[in-house]
């Protein structure tokens, strides 16, 4: 059975590195310069520290479109922990995102698009130009067909079915609506109505797998083809989160979600929440051969805390987790400690995406983790709490990326 790797030997293994100011979209930058002077600067952006919130990817990925410069300042969302104390004084209602623009503050997420757009130009198609209209409030029909059938507990199997069908039969409006073009996007060229429906049918895709037996994403072949689309955008890829983090995020923020309790909804649920994560439909573009590396790089930027915050002895736990990554960069089964399975499985469970890492590392992590907890029993962690995320508090993680 092969020793664990000395973190200095896995140190050696990894020189993943990122250009967070001028390189690809990512979830660790605090500014953004496009190859701009800092001083051109006059976007600020409050968002979470998570990359949970559905509302800041909107206007995120916008801007990464753009490639307008801008500051990034990170908040706590409630589900989270203790919202900042200055940020309450910028924006007294606390609510996420909000933008400084030229000094002025601006909050709710299609109104800073909007003045955006007055100042910078519309992203293709302005969202108040008259073809655009008609798919925004598509998109919010859709959202509130979701939010009947995952929201609420059913009192029947009848009333499951029929939110089931009433969330369908919108869906195949939105079909129709990415037919009419030529290409896979809602208009001639990607653009502001993208953006728009990104962030919730991302989440819809994640939460409807799990929780309802449904693949959005497999069965319906025009958001099919747009989700590939969407994929081949770096900015996309690079706000872009998996199923294990969506599913387990959207509870505490959307005020819970309802399992079914169907048959192809248990197999679903299984593999979201322990594997094989290789292959679900929350990603399809081929796998980076950096996964493992930018997994590792991370691990290595956060041990001392991963190690602190984990539930096991530090000493125990950094033998254990050094096992892991042994595992992953090497494929050599390292056995580690009796008993700590909790302990993997409990860092497992709390990976985040894109917050941590991007969607193929965290799945090499995961399967590593699990892999290794495998070797000495069946065991999980701490259960997630469904009404808030405090297990998630940033505190721990909050220092500059």
């Amino acid at each position: 059975m092969t020793l664990p790797l000395t973190w200095t030997q896995l140190e050696a293994l990894t020189n993943f590195q990122t250009d967070p100011i001028n390189g690809l979209t990512n979830a660790q930058s605090i500014l953004r310069l496009f190859n701009h002077h800092e001083s051109e600067v006059r976007v600020t952006l409050y968002r979470d520290n998570h990359a949970w919130c559905p509302y800041c990817q909107k206007v995120w990925l916008w801007l990464e479109e753009k490639q307008i410069p801008y500051r990034i300042k990170k908040v706590t969302m409630f589900c989270y922990g203790q919202k900042e104390s200055w940020y309450k004084s910028i924006v007294p209602s606390g609510m996420l995102p909000a933008l400084g623009l030229d000094g002025q503050i601006i909050t709710e997420s299609d109104d800073i698009l909007i003045a955006l757009e007055q100042v910078f130009g519309p992203l293709n198609q302005s969202l108040i130009a008259p073809e655009v209209m008609p798919l925004r409030q598509l998109e919010r029909l859709l959202f509130r067909a979701w939010c009947n059938w995952l929201c609420y507990p059913n009192r029947s199997s009848q009333q499951e079915q029929n939110n089931r069908q009433k969330f369908i039969k919108v869906v195949e409006m939105v079909e129709d609506a990415l037919s009419r073009t030529d290409g896979p996007y809602f208009l001639e060229k990607f653009g502001s109505v993208d953006v728009i429906f990104t962030p919730y049918v991302e989440r819809m895709n994640a939460s409807l797998y799990y929780y309802k037996g449904y693949s959005l994403r497999e069965q319906n072949p025009h958001l099919g083809a747009w989700f590939q689309a969407m994929e081949s955008r770096p900015t996309y890829r690079g706000t872009q989160s998996d199923f294990h983090t969506h599913v387990h995020d959207l509870p505490p923020q959307m005020g819970g979600c309802y399992e079914n309790g169907e048959p192809q909804m248990l197999i679903n649920k299984a593999r979201v929440d322990n594997g094989p994560w290789l292959g679900l439909p929350d990603v399809t573009y081929p796998e980076p051969e950096t996964s493992r590396a930018e997994a590792l790089q991370r691990v290595l930027k956060h041990r001392n805390n991963l190690i602190r915050v984990n539930p096991m002895d530090d000493a125990l736990f950094d033998e254990t987790l050094r096992c892991a990554l042994t595992y992953m960069m090497t494929q050599q089964i390292c056995l580690p400690p009796a008993g700590t399975d909790i302990a993997l499985r409990y860092l497992r469970d709390r990976i985040n995406v894109p917050r941590d890492m991007s969607i193929y590392a965290a799945k090499r992590l995961r399967e590593a983790l699990e892999t290794t907890a495998a070797q000495v029993g069946d065991r999980q962690g701490t259960p997630i709490l469904l009404n808030h995320r405090r297990d998630q508090d940033p505190v721990n993680f909050s220092f500059p990326s």
